[in-house]
């Protein structure tokens, strides 16, 4: 992308309002741009994380065999009605009505609407296990919208949900899904750890929320010091990471806590729940099993916060410069930065071209800023590597590169570029 084609609204200073890191970031290096209370719409920078982010958690998804489809952001409240949740999930519902007088809701989670869709197509226990999921936008009233799309009322969400014919086949398909969401952070780039949770509105048996570890996390989070060992080195495995004790405060238990236990801040970005027949059996969703008796499914949910993620890795990755992107989900990999409009700017076009012809995501920086300007912006934006071509380096046929994560700079020739990016 050439940056003059590219809207990029950079802020020298953030709102007052803004009182985290990443809200004050993410305004800044041009992510988002606040609507309303709570509501923000994704400028181009910002929209490519988000499908960044969306495609990693997609593939993984993909792989363990679910089907992915979209649902209405409005539902027929007549679903709620018959669930028994219009009224009992609360003030954060927000309901209107169409013009026949028929009430819909702002979608602020998928059960009811999911467990239709399974009732109406699937009769007979042979089509399970099924799992579904979307990457959609979804709406909770919240009472205090702060801190940016950490806590907003609109906000992107991957929701899964599985249907088993029994509790046994329920728990296997509940393992799949944690350990795929540790394989899902780890390709974001981060460490996130499993803690016990509350299942709160949506109800169930067992549960675990996942969190980015960060200084700055909203939550405190207890756990064996094995536990995160273990997931640092890759160890997904449910059946030998389940018995480690991790919670966040609200589900602390100092009595029961072990000795090796340490203390971290959290940001919970995802939480997976099984519930068991609590919908099915109210929305009749049955199947009928191999004796020939119908019965009511076992179901699970699954999310992640996909908005939430943008600014909890912020939040985990930054300096005083600005943000610094892992390199999987970061928007551009490379930003070149031609430090004049003369042979360096032919150069970094020659490179750009060569970038662009083997898909590697690529910003060109065409402004005509002082180089100062520049390498603020580029640090700002936290694109993981910066190409910068200078006459002193060119004259020795050398590019510069820089690490914006470790800040350390290289030279390489001219005719490296590829090989350098393909490693």
């Amino acid at each position: 992308m050439i940056l003059s084609n590219f809207f990029l609204p950079l802020q020298k200073e953030a709102p007052k309002e803004a009182e985290i890191i990443s809200h004050k970031l993410m305004l800044k290096a041009g992510l988002v741009d606040k609507s309303a209370s709570g509501l923000y719409s994704w400028l181009p920078l910002g929209l490519k994380l988000l499908r960044n982010i969306s495609e990693i958690i997609r593939n993984n998804l993909n792989q363990i065999g679910a089907s992915e489809l979209l649902m209405p952001i409005l539902q027929n409240g007549a679903l709620w009605s018959e669930s028994g949740r219009l009224t009992a999930y609360g003030q954060e519902m927000l309901k209107t009505e169409d013009r026949h007088g028929r009430t819909l809701i702002f979608s602020p989670t998928n059960e009811e609407i999911i467990t239709d869709i399974f009732r109406k197509y699937v009769k007979s226990y042979k089509t399970l296990p099924l799992n579904l999921y979307q990457i959609h936008w979804k709406f909770r009233d919240e009472i205090r919208p702060r801190f940016g799309v950490m806590r907003a009322r609109e906000f992107l969400m991957q929701d899964a949900y599985s249907f088993d014919i029994n509790q046994e086949a329920a728990a296997l398909t509940y393992q799949k899904y944690y350990e795929t969401y540790l394989k899902i952070f780890r390709d974001l780039g981060v460490t996130a750890l499993p803690v016990k949770a509350d299942n709160g509105a949506i109800g169930g048996d067992f549960s675990h929320e996942f969190h980015i570890l960060a200084n700055s996390g909203e939550s405190a989070i207890y756990a064996d010091a094995d536990l995160l060992s273990n997931i640092a080195q890759g160890n997904y495995q449910f059946k030998q990471l389940k018995d480690y004790y991790a919670a966040a405060d609200d589900m602390h238990d100092s009595k029961i806590a072990p000795q090796n236990l340490i203390t971290k801040r959290g940001i919970e970005v995802g939480h997976i729940f099984n519930f068991g027949t609590k919908y099915s059996e109210t929305l009749a969703a049955l199947v009928t099993d191999k004796n020939g008796q119908k019965i009511a499914v076992n179901m699970g949910s699954y999310g992640i916060g996909v908005s939430r993620i943008v600014a909890a890795l912020i939040e985990s990755s930054h300096d005083e410069q600005g943000i610094i992107w892992p390199e999987e989900v970061a928007p551009f990999k490379i930003v070149i930065n031609p430090l004049d409009q003369a042979e360096s700017f032919t150069k970094a076009q020659e490179i750009y071209q060569q970038l662009q012809q083997h898909n590697i995501a690529t910003l060109l920086d065409d402004s005509n800023r002082s180089p100062g300007e520049k390498f603020a912006a580029h640090d700002l934006i936290g694109i993981p590597y910066q190409i910068i071509i200078g006459k002193n380096s060119l004259k020795n046929n050398q590019i510069e590169i820089k690490q914006r994560k470790s800040g350390t700079k290289e030279l390489i020739s001219y005719n490296e570029v590829l090989e350098y990016f393909a490693k």
